[in-house]
């Protein structure tokens, strides 16, 4: 990787005050490892916790925005990057910083467009460790964007990617909650994006609870999709 792929690194976190920071920290030994110039931006959906205030201690750019949903943070952070390219993850500590390299790879040379860190298609991933609903739901959602779009997904609710900033100014985003991650991949392959999937590992969460609601949320991303492929 060369000096000249700056990378903007973007955390959406709401409430995670016992796991930003250790994710901060990983995420910039990843980077520096890496010797490419780098941002790693911390978006705040309106935490009540301490989450901001860690970041910024860990040497995060943080920027506080009223609490609005995962994809009105990762919108904010898309709008902040300076980088050539942009990575998401999620600051839950479900992916791991150290894996950025690899979801990086394709679009670094030039491969890909949009890289998805994919969970299911990695055979040393323990699945019963996934929530079920979840898992059935993600399914669902995979095979009604491969029915539209005639492109296999495995994980199209992955929050791990990395992607061209240049790609990221002409998908017109509006979602404001989980629904972000269908919306970006419709509206990327309706603008003729290579998109790669990669292996990644999972690590469900110790700590805390998710907040995405099976019902109402599955609900929002199944509207997104149709919405996103009828008129994205």
């Amino acid at each position: 990787m060369g000096k000249k792929d700056f990378i903007s690194v973007v955390i959406p976190v709401f409430n995670e005050e016992q796991t930003i920071g250790n994710i901060i920290t990983r995420t910039k030994d990843t980077m520096n490892k890496l010797n490419v110039p780098y941002e790693v931006l911390v978006i705040d959906d309106g935490s009540i916790d301490k989450s901001l205030a860690i970041s910024k201690n860990k040497g995060a750019e943080a920027f506080r925005e009223p609490h609005r949903g995962k994809g009105h943070a990762i919108r904010a952070g898309f709008q902040r990057a300076k980088g050539k390219i942009i990575v998401t993850l999620d600051s839950d500590g479900s992916h791991r910083p150290e894996e950025i390299p690899i979801v990086l790879k394709s679009v670094i040379e030039g491969k890909a467009d949009l890289s998805i860190g994919s969970r299911f298609c990695n055979s040393s991933v323990d699945f019963a460790r996934i929530p079920r609903i979840n898992g059935v739901g993600n399914r669902i959602f995979n095979r009604l964007i491969g029915f539209l779009t005639g492109t296999r997904v495995s994980d199209s609710q992955s929050g791990f990617r990395a992607v061209k900033s240049s790609f990221v100014a002409r998908l017109n985003l509006d979602s404001r909650g989980y629904e972000v991650e269908s919306e970006m991949l419709i509206k990327a392959w309706k603008k003729g994006a290579r998109i790669a999937e990669i292996p990644i590992s999972f690590d469900q969460r110790t700590v805390g609870k998710s907040r995405l609601d099976p019902l109402k949320d599955g609900m929002r991303i199944l509207y997104s999709i149709i919405k996103s492929y009828l008129m994205g």
